[in-house]
């Protein structure tokens, strides 16, 4: 049986078990996660360096979130982890779907359609070859 309070043993098993790769994560992006994740694909697997020459070049809004986002993972695993920034490569990025704003638009007859305004979070994680 393990000692010390239920808190204590709970904090100890989830610092065990934390994820130790550097990351960075964009709450509430004002972007889809569709249209986010055919950027995110794009990049997916690559090394630091050509990902960021994919993005500068991409047309898509969701390309400078998510270059923006990769420096800052970049960054966090500088700084925070002493990893050298030309071994990083990209091990996950995803989307998943914040909530949605809804807005209506008036149409014909006094009725409204109701617009949705979708938002997303999105994480980047980078990982050393």
């Amino acid at each position: 049986m393990a000692k010390g309070h239920r808190s204590q043993i709970k904090r100890e098993r989830n610092e065990q078990n934390r994820d130790k790769r550097p990351s960075a994560k964009l709450s509430y992006a004002r972007v889809s996660v569709q249209k986010a994740c055919f950027v995110l694909d794009a990049i997916r697997g690559k090394d630091v360096q050509t990902a960021l020459g994919i993005l500068a070049y991409n047309p898509r809004y969701a390309s400078t979130l998510i270059e923006k986002l990769l420096k800052s993972a970049i960054a966090n695993a500088e700084n925070n982890n002493g990893m050298d920034a030309s071994k990083l490569y990209i091990a996950e990025c995803y989307a998943n779907c914040a909530p949605t704003m809804k807005r209506s638009k008036p149409r014909a007859r006094g009725s409204a359609y109701r617009i949705l305004k979708r938002l997303s979070h999105i994480t980047v994680v980078l990982d050393e070859r």
